[in-house]
């Protein structure tokens, strides 16, 4: 979601698909963290005994794109945000969106993801407050593998694509020169210029080399400093997006292909399954590689198309979850660790579990974001919302003058 979770545009120049793609974005995420609660044999912060081996393809193939859609979206948003910003101006304004909440979801949001899976692994001792403050003190240091990024002492966990997002755009801030000179808006042409097949093959071809070059040397770690494959592939997809964002062409183009994307990559990913399925060998690594990129930029121009075609529209729902998606994002997984510590000792089976963790972990975001954060000026900003505006008061809007429009007259005292 987000996918900056920030809106993508301005409110003159909204684009509703791209809203849309984003809030459903990261309801996906929220879907696939509960997933990782219970597939089989992936590790999590915590794992349930109910765990089921059949989750890993849909899991799998969700993972192929999901995230990269999430950084394609943010990249369209900066490029709706950088119009008429300059350099500091777009660092000041993204830093603070950014920035604060990722150190105040470190601070009070994550550590009871931290906590549980410590007492899980039986590496800290039970008591929530006393492990809040050695963890806020970082004075000491915690047993290894304690938890996810017990080696540093503190952890941002779901949070790490917010400093990958503000990377990713200050890299972009810095250079607007480059990309506003003549060869820069050469690149962005060349790019929003694909037509036909090239708009389906040649993006995938720097995703392809990324991959073939780094993937084996740099698994990802989610930790920013040593992520280069994910960095090379999630920073591709940030820039097509930037460089997309405000042209019109290259989304009418995706919106017409978006039947012949589809089914690509349905036919890619079958072939991906069929294979890793039927071979009792490992497969060429190059064979791999291909299809993987091939399905996952696929997938996304799919997404894309069919996001512009059905939702570029002003739904009753958009307003609501543009505010509220952010907040979601934060608070999510912390839920879903609260849940799996309420839902686990009740033995509810694996049918009535998921359903209860996902109901409650929904309608957890929604009480604190509705009915807390985006009522309250003071938490705003620590889920990066703006500040709400006080509305004038009463005595103040009397005594603006009425304001007439060209041609209105004033009725006639007969009237």
């Amino acid at each position: 979601m987000t996918a900056d979770p920030t809106p993508a545009t301005p409110p003159d120049h909204r684009r509703h698909d791209i809203d849309a793609l984003r809030a459903l974005a990261f309801l996906f995420v929220i879907l696939y963290h509960v997933g990782m609660y219970y597939v089989a044999d992936w590790p999590w912060h915590l794992k349930s005994p109910h765990a089921a081996e059949w989750l890993q393809w849909p899991m799998r193939i969700l993972n192929l794109w999901r995230m990269d859609l999430v950084f394609l979206i943010s990249g369209v948003s900066l490029g709706f945000l950088s119009r008429g910003q300059g350099t500091w101006a777009l660092l000041r304004s993204r830093g603070l969106r950014l920035m604060l909440p990722l150190a105040f979801g470190m601070a009070m949001v994550v550590p009871y993801q931290a906590y549980a899976q410590g007492v899980a692994n039986g590496l800290v001792a039970p008591g929530f407050g006393a492990f809040l403050l050695r963890y806020l003190s970082m004075a000491q240091p915690w047993p290894k593998q304690a938890f996810d990024g017990a080696e540093f002492g503190i952890t941002w966990n779901h949070l790490w694509y917010l400093p990958y997002l503000f990377t990713y755009t200050a890299l972009v801030a810095v250079t607007l020169p480059l990309w506003r000179s003549a060869a820069g808006q050469w690149v962005r042409g060349a790019f929003n210029g694909l037509r036909g097949w090239k708009l389906l093959l040649l993006p995938v071809l720097p995703l392809l080399v990324f991959t073939m070059l780094l993937a084996s040397r740099f698994p990802a770690t989610h930790n920013l400093v040593r992520d280069f494959h994910l960095h090379s592939l999630y920073f591709t997809m940030f820039l097509y997006g930037y460089w997309m964002g405000v042209d019109t062409g290259i989304w009418k183009e995706l919106e017409r292909l978006r039947r012949v994307s589809l089914a690509l990559a349905i036919a890619v990913i079958a072939a991906f399954i069929a294979l890793r399925a039927g071979m009792k060998s490992p497969l060429p690594g190059l064979l791999v590689d291909t299809l993987r990129m091939l399905y996952l930029w696929l997938a996304v121009a799919t997404i894309l198309g069919h996001g512009h075609r059905h939702l570029n529209r002003p739904w009753p729902w958009l307003r609501w979850a543009n505010e509220s998606v952010y907040p979601w994002y934060v608070l999510h997984q912390t839920l879903i660790i609260v849940g799996v510590t309420l839902l686990a000792p009740l033995a509810l089976g694996p049918v009535v579990e998921p359903a209860l963790l996902i109901a409650l972990t929904l309608l957890g975001c929604w009480l604190l974001t509705d009915g807390l954060i985006r009522r309250t000026n003071l938490l705003r900003p620590l889920f990066g919302l703006k500040l709400r505006r006080r509305a004038p008061p009463f005595s103040a809007v009397r005594k603006q003058p009425l304001r007439q429009e060209p041609g209105w007259r004033s009725p006639s005292p007969r009237a």
